[in-house]
């Protein structure tokens, strides 16, 4: 008898939970105020695996946002205190395994000469592939090492016969986004924070129709938000290798160039988008570029004339970018030190190319990632709507400028908008706007347009340049409206 008077009690309570709005139940139309989830969540179809680091659409009700713990949602079972408790403990979870940081049996190098190679070849190194670098004159080889000889001893091996070149492991870089966090309308323009105008009245002398330069995942060019059809893209990954997930590409591509009439417009919407693919799926939600392929994607799209780019396979993407003539590269992506990466980063500053980086985040105690922490490319941190900062976002001397970066609005890689969170989504911010000064003015040396971002910037935390902010947060209200 007891236990029929607990079951009914228990089924009047999920009754009244259900009409309450108590429960709440999971999927991707946005969250109802009157059910009192209080958060506006992804209006999406998001369906390629999951997206990155566990960033794609999860159906949840809430989602882990700028602050700790979890917000937005209910408890599916806010009675769940009538019911019996586990009387065996659970397993606890084995920690996941951490994602690769190179590939394995494999050394890049740039700049070997044909007899250094000749001898590496006969100590048993074989190559896999080598490519042609016009921006640098050299060409940049993949090279497997001998069979039982460790990577570090076939990296010093190689480096001992080419002493001058940059000869490095084949790391790997990785896209910077985090867990979705919600945002407070269906529409988080998070430009809004730093002042960015609406396409038809920008300030001064803002051209409309910049071209710009992306080095990142895959991307979906039938998506809504490009219905303008400005995007040309390059896949510069095997086509042995399985394709990367569309949604971090196809999520930078849109908050950049999205089209004004969209969900989702971009912050250049007239502009041309040149974008590079040169991740692939190294694992179930694991998209990843090669240094070798990064090089080879910048000094392509530098050829393209292209103002601006997002980094993605660092080393090929560097050279493919520079042979394009692009003015600016961003770069939403990051990884360990690489010589290879180094020395293409080096050829590229010195070509006046400007490179904008996601400073990473893997929080505010990790090491500088990269290429973010080269001296000569722009880190990009986040922040919220209240200028406070991402707390995931690295922080060092390195740091340059922030950018909104929590909660970002912008596409979902099949159809519809969702809110990203990450140092990846705060680059393209700068990257937009260094795109639309170099474009106002051509002549505009790139330590003078450092200057300007410096001094137009506006000052957060303590004064002056710090490691959490760096000079402080992009203003997009001086970028054209002066010359000073």
């Amino acid at each position: 008898m007891l236990t029929t008077c607990k079951l009914a009690l228990i089924a009047s309570l999920a009754a009244i939970a259900l009409v309450s709005g108590g429960i709440v139940a999971p999927g991707n139309m946005l969250v109802r105020e009157t059910l009192g989830a209080g958060v506006a969540l992804a209006d999406d179809d998001d369906d390629d695996g999951g997206g990155n680091r566990g960033s794609g659409g999860s159906g949840r009700s809430g989602s882990y946002g700028a602050g700790a713990g979890w917000s937005g949602g209910k408890s599916l079972f806010p009675f769940r205190g009538f019911l019996p408790r586990r009387s065996t403990p659970r397993r606890p979870r084995a920690a996941a395994p951490a994602p690769p940081t190179r590939a394995p049996e494999e050394i890049v190098g740039l700049g070997i000469s044909p007899s250094e190679l000749g001898q590496l070849a006969a100590a048993g190194f074989e190559v896999l592939e080598r490519d042609p670098m016009a921006t640098f004159g050299t060409e940049v080889i993949k090279l497997r090492i001998p069979p039982g000889v460790t990577l570090e001893s076939a990296r010093q091996q190689a480096r001992s016969v080419a002493p001058q070149a940059a000869v490095d492991f084949n790391h790997y870089f990785r896209p910077e986004q985090h867990p979705d966090a919600p945002c407070v309308t269906s529409d988080c323009l998070a430009r809004e924070v730093i002042g960015w105008p609406e396409a038809q009245s920008w300030p001064g002398t803002c051209p409309a129709g910049v071209r710009i330069g992306l080095v990142d995942t895959a991307i979906n060019p039938d998506h809504i938000a490009f219905e303008a059809r400005n995007i040309e893209i390059v896949r510069l990954a095997s086509d042995a290798l399985p394709e990367s997930g569309k949604q971090h590409g196809t999520a930078v591509a849109a908050l950049l160039v999205g089209s004004a009439t969209s969900r989702t417009p971009g912050l250049i919407p007239g502009g041309k988008l040149i974008a590079v693919d040169a991740f692939h799926r190294a694992g179930r939600q694991d998209d990843v570029s090669a240094a070798f392929d990064l090089a080879r994607a910048l000094d392509l799209l530098a050829g393209r004339q292209v103002k601006v780019i997002n980094l993605i396979d660092l080393a090929r993407a560097l050279d493919l970018l520079a042979g394009r003539q692009v003015k600016v590269i961003n770069l939403s992506l990051a990884g360990p030190p690489n010589l290879l990466l180094e020395q293409a980063v080096k050829e590229v500053g010195e070509r006046g190319i400007i490179m904008v980086a996601a400073a990473g985040n893997d929080g505010p105690r990790a090491k500088p990632v990269y290429p973010g922490a080269y001296e000569n490319v722009i880190a990009v941190t986040a922040t919220d709507r209240q200028k406070r900062p991402y707390r995931r976002a690295g922080r060092g001397e390195h740091i340059d400028f922030a950018a909104p970066g929590v909660a970002v609005w912008t596409a979902a890689s099949v159809r519809g908008a969702r809110p990203k969170t990450g140092t990846s989504f705060a680059a393209p911010f700068v990257t937009a706007a260094v795109a639309m000064m170099m474009a106002s003015e051509p002549d505009l040396a790139p330590e003078r347009l450092r200057d300007r971002l410096t001094g137009h910037a506006e000052d957060l935390g303590d004064p002056g340049k710090d490691p959490v902010f760096g000079w402080g947060l992009l203003n997009a209200r001086a970028i054209c409206d002066t010359k000073t």
